[in-house]
């Protein structure tokens, strides 16, 4: 799994994968997948263990490797092949691949050939399809897996009266969110958010391979041209989804300005559809979406049923106030029994903040 996340932010629409190659006591050779169209993980492992003429040369060896081989031609050759080549013994799979080009096949094609094959169980094999969220998500629901980040003060606010929010968090966790877009496929925020904080929505300070895309939810098409996002749209691509019926001149004026344009349905309140707004990214090759717009997008994706992981960084600031708001707004729970309780909830330390991260979903 260590080795898997060294390719963390880089191999989507690919999943992570790291692999090992061991003979009796001795590791040969080690490797993770680094993106697409580079060798997958098992073929690295190899090649690091005996060089790239491998035929027959790993005889009574066995690879581990977090995920099911591929047994298909993609950007590159299937993995099962050249386990098989290389004369490997046993292969040990984290989780099967639930992409319906394999999803299992691999394994079955392996034991076809006489190689003995086990697969993780238990507790294992939960952590090596959590290690995958986005993809396994994207491959069997056709939607990608949304993480919704939010900074709230200690008696609950996202920003005060006046609409200030900066900065409600701490330097620490303000670099940590950028290493989370930096992991991420695409960062969404809605139009409020837009014209209140002007961001740039890009990873910095951070290692990052690619930025993500940024994307607004602008029912109407509001962004002017002298948005950061406009600014810095040569950093990194920038989308605006908006509703049908926009005016074509105005998509064509925006367009102009570097910045790609796309149309949904609108949902019952007029604005797009959260549901179709993830399609749309989907339909992009988007896995991982970090949600960083305000309390009534987020909601939206809430009531939608979008969201599947939460960041919460909670600020030792009180700051009061008739209007301000919390990070959900919207209808909520009428009792406590009712409330969403996270899975796997984890609190630490972020500079001055408490940082708390859980799931609503399961892995897929």
């Amino acid at each position: 799994m260590v080795l898997a996340e060294r390719g963390r932010g880089c191999t989507s629409p690919n999943p992570l994968v790291g692999a090992l190659v061991v003979r009796g006591d001795e590791v040969l050779g080690e490797g993770y997948h680094a993106g697409p169209g580079q060798d997958h993980a098992e073929l690295a492992a190899i090649k690091n263990a005996v060089g790239a003429d491998f035929a027959g040369r790993l005889s009574g060896a066995t690879v581990y490797v977090t995920l099911e081989p591929c047994c298909h031609y993609g950007r590159t050759p299937p993995c099962t092949a050249a386990l098989i080549s290389s004369g490997v013994e046993r292969v040990v799979a984290g989780a099967v691949d639930p992409s319906p080009a394999v999803n299992g096949r691999g394994l079955d094609g392996l034991r076809e050939a006489g190689v003995q094959v086990d697969l993780a169980e238990g507790e294992l094999l939960y952590r090596f399809k959590r290690q995958n969220d986005a993809f396994r998500k994207a491959v069997t629901t056709g939607l990608p897996f949304v993480t919704y980040k939010y900074a709230m003060t200690l008696d609950g606010r996202v920003a005060t009266d006046s609409g200030d929010s900066r900065w409600i968090s701490s330097g620490e966790s303000r670099l940590l969110v950028h290493r989370y877009r930096a992991e991420s496929d695409a960062i969404v925020i809605g139009a409020g958010t837009l014209r209140r904080d002007d961001p740039r929505l890009t990873a910095r300070e951070v290692a990052c391979d690619r930025q993500p895309l940024r994307v607004v939810v602008d029912s109407r098409l509001s962004m002017t041209r002298e948005a950061a996002l406009v600014g810095t749209s040569k950093e990194g691509r920038v989308l605006v989804v908006c509703v049908g019926g926009t005016g074509e001149s105005r998509q064509s004026e925006v367009r102009s300005w570097g910045v790609e344009v796309a149309t949904v349905p609108a949902g019952s309140n007029g604005h797009p559809d959260p549901v179709e707004v993830a399609r749309y990214l989907a339909d992009l090759e988007v896995q991982s979406v970090l949600l960083e717009g305000g309390p009534t997008l987020a909601a939206a994706w809430w009531r939608a049923g979008l969201i599947d992981r939460v960041l919460a960084f909670v600020s030792p600031q009180l700051v009061g106030g008739k209007t301000c708001r919390s990070p959900l707004m919207g209808d909520g729970s009428a009792f406590m029994a009712d409330a969403t309780q996270l899975k796997e909830s984890i609190a630490q330390a972020s500079g001055r903040d408490v940082f708390i991260s859980g799931y609503l979903s399961e892995p897929y």
